[in-house]
């Protein structure tokens, strides 16, 4: 799951600090969060076709996926750009989160070069290109527009095969950089955490489709489709369906992080604050309890939802399962709400120590303080 680097650290401290992100729950309906999906491409515009995989299909599959996912959880809306294979102009995907008023923007791509060896994941934020690798990246996923009637005026004149255009590109999103970064990094962390794909990270580029939303956005690239073993990886259903479990939990992790208010409620009873519960405990290591019984269960995934890992532990008369593993507290929190969301409405969270001792939440979170 979630393990913060220090730029990731420095960005959740920034938010506890100056508490920017309060102006998120100011909307018409502020008991919900809501994420817009974006598939890119569709239609006649096929994207990238390395490999003769099509990234507009890829990607929907993946968005429909993440989007699924998504709808489970309580207290969250999805709403989609498209979920069929149709072409979508740029500037009416950012409308359809403006209007909503979304507090994300996530865009779904396959990425693609003329050379079959690159791959791996990388998240883009909106921002200046610092080289050559991103500003061709922009341009290629800009020059959808072409298939859009009156381009020129409905974009400004903006040209996304010249490297000029985007010299003066203005950055409408620059009061949710920081929060677009949080997310980003929380989206690759989950790719880097749970899957062999190469992180090659964060990054800033100037895409339009970005630039025309007025919350936080992210652009993920799924991987390369031009890269014979990766492009396989992605056309499969394993493959997406992966994708798409990291997507849900990165989301999940920002979910939770930015919403302060009722963090610091969760931790008050324990007398530690949020940023007591930022980086990994060494010595504590936190699951989710989905059931106890009597009987003796089978710990696979197939007799609990397909959740993974399951563990099983007994305690006096009763056996007792436990879904997946984290030493981070934020990260369990992600982990209890995908439990709740798949039907364990009494998932919670318990504590082990470096022994394995189950611990109270209260002294494992408190073993922080002390340290």
């Amino acid at each position: 799951m979630f393990r913060p680097n220090s730029r990731l650290r420095l960005l959740l401290l920034a938010f506890l600090v100056t508490f920017c992100f309060n102006f998120m729950y100011s909307q018409t309906n502020p008991n919900k969060f809501v994420v817009v999906i974006d598939a890119g491409h569709g239609g006649e515009d096929a994207g990238n076709t390395g490999n003769n995989y099509y990234e507009k299909d890829i990607a929907l599959k993946i968005a429909l996926k993440v989007g699924k996912q998504l709808e489970k959880y309580e207290g969250l809306d999805v709403l989609y750009t498209r979920k069929t294979d149709v072409f979508i102009p740029l500037n009416k995907r950012a409308e359809i989160a403006n209007k909503s008023n979304a507090d994300l923007f996530v865009s779904i791509h396959c990425n693609g070069v003329r050379n079959q060896a690159p791959s791996g994941t990388e998240t883009f934020i909106l921002g200046l290109h610092r080289n050559k690798d991103n500003l061709e990246i922009a341009m290629k996923e800009n020059s959808v527009i072409k298939f859009e009637e009156d381009y020129e005026v409905k974009y400004d004149g903006f040209d996304p095969n010249s490297p000029e255009s985007y010299i003066g590109f203005t950055i409408m999103q620059e009061e949710f950089l920081d929060q677009s970064a949080l997310l980003a990094n929380f989206v690759q962390k989950q790719f880097s955490s749970t899957m062999t794909l190469k992180d090659r990270g964060v990054k800033q580029a100037g895409f339009l489709v970005l630039r025309e939303t007025y919350m936080p956005s992210v652009l993920i690239e799924t991987g390369f489709l031009t890269n014979k073993k990766e492009g396989a990886f992605l056309n499969s259903r394993a493959g997406q369906t992966q994708l798409a479990d990291a997507i849900v939990n990165g989301i999940n992790n920002y979910k939770n992080i930015i919403n302060i208010e009722a963090l610091e409620s969760e931790l008050k009873e324990y007398k530690v604050s949020s940023s007591d519960v930022m980086e990994d405990f060494s010595s504590v290591i936190f699951k989710i309890q989905l059931a106890a019984s009597s009987r003796k269960i089978d710990p696979s995934p197939e007799n609990f939802k397909k959740l993974n890992p399951i563990t099983r532990y007994q305690e006096n008369d009763l056996f007792k399962y436990l879904f997946g593993k984290t030493s981070n507290y934020l990260s369990a929190q992600t982990l209890r709400d995908k439990a709740k969301a798949e039907g364990y409405t009494s998932a919670f969270i318990v504590a082990f120590n470096s022994s394995g001792d189950k611990i109270s939440i209260k002294e494992a979170l408190n073993t922080r303080v002390g340290e």
